[in-house]
């Protein structure tokens, strides 16, 4: 007979739903006070079939809280420069509060120069460098919103972080580098690894939290982590595997995220509440 996980499990779905259902709110006061829905525009290029299903989650949460989706498909072999006239089109229309890029967006475009397109008022899902710069001194932003859901889900299961030791496994500027910039302002101290990092089991071995964005399926084992470690498995893989070895590793942490239903609901039920945030400063509406 094996031991059962010991780990708490960390409940995003749970979390992202008091969420969405608070962002719905916001939605209301603003329709009620300007006639005008919310709206996210949604951006895919190309025929990646993965992207296609979050592209399709996302806008069944923006229409579940009451905004409004615009959907925006361009065909595979779109260039930067058609790409980037199409989010500057979105970008000065006055009825589009926020604009969403899927991404990967496919080679050979140029995905920081669509990014620096979203006009940053409406770069709800933190993807332009002002927001990342923004992010890292801690100043009010829309921050990247998979970093910005693990730190809600964070304080959700009163995780301390002041003083703690933090290691974000990732550099990605959508996750990773804005993930440890987070951590920073909450005063972890934080290491930031990636793939040329050295010796990185025992890196993980001294975190008090471990956030994992790999891209690679069970790639992170239980017998890395220290005794009684957080662990947020940011990543997702085919067949609903994240980026840890859950087995393992929840007999070894205090609490994981699973996956799925941790930080993925997470992301999605904050550019729902961006995206709400945005309408609402955009038609100088207090909510």
């Amino acid at each position: 007979m094996t031991d059962e996980p010991r780990a708490i499990l960390m409940n995003g779905t749970a979390l992202a739903a008091r969420m969405l259902a608070a962002a719905a709110q916001k939605v209301r006061l603003i329709v009620e006070r300007t006639g005008q829905i919310p709206t996210l525009a949604t951006v895919l290029v190309g025929d990646n079939a993965a992207s296609a299903v979050y592209v399709r989650m996302k806008r069944r949460r923006c229409e579940q809280a009451g905004m409004r989706s615009v959907r925006v498909e361009l065909p595979h072999g779109t260039s930067t420069a058609q790409l980037v006239a199409e989010i500057v089109r979105l970008g000065e229309d006055p009825s589009v509060h926020g604009i969403l890029v899927q991404h990967p967006v496919p080679a050979p475009i140029d995905r920081r120069a669509a990014f620096e397109a979203i006009p940053v008022a409406k770069d709800v899902d933190g993807v332009t460098s002002t927001t990342l710069g923004r992010t890292i001194l801690g100043m009010p932003a829309f921050a990247s919103c998979t970093p910005a859901g693990i730190m809600k889900l964070l304080a959700e299961y009163r995780v301390p972080l002041d003083g703690a030791d933090a290691v974000v496994v990732g550099r990605s500027p959508i996750l990773g580098r804005p993930m440890a910039s987070m951590l920073i302002n909450a005063h972890a101290t934080v290491t930031l690894c990636h793939s040329r990092t050295r010796e990185l089991p025992s890196i993980i071995a001294r975190a008090d939290v471990l956030i994992a964005a790999v891209g690679q399926p069970r790639y992170i084992q239980g017998d890395w982590l220290k005794p009684g470690a957080v662990v947020i498995d940011a990543g997702y893989n085919p067949g609903n595997v994240g980026d840890v070895d859950f087995e393992s590793a929840s007999r070894r942490a205090s609490m994981i995220t699973p996956v799925p239903g941790g930080v993925g609901p997470m992301t999605i039920a904050v550019l729902i509440d961006h995206t709400a945030d945005a309408a609402a400063q955009q038609l100088n509406v207090e909510v």
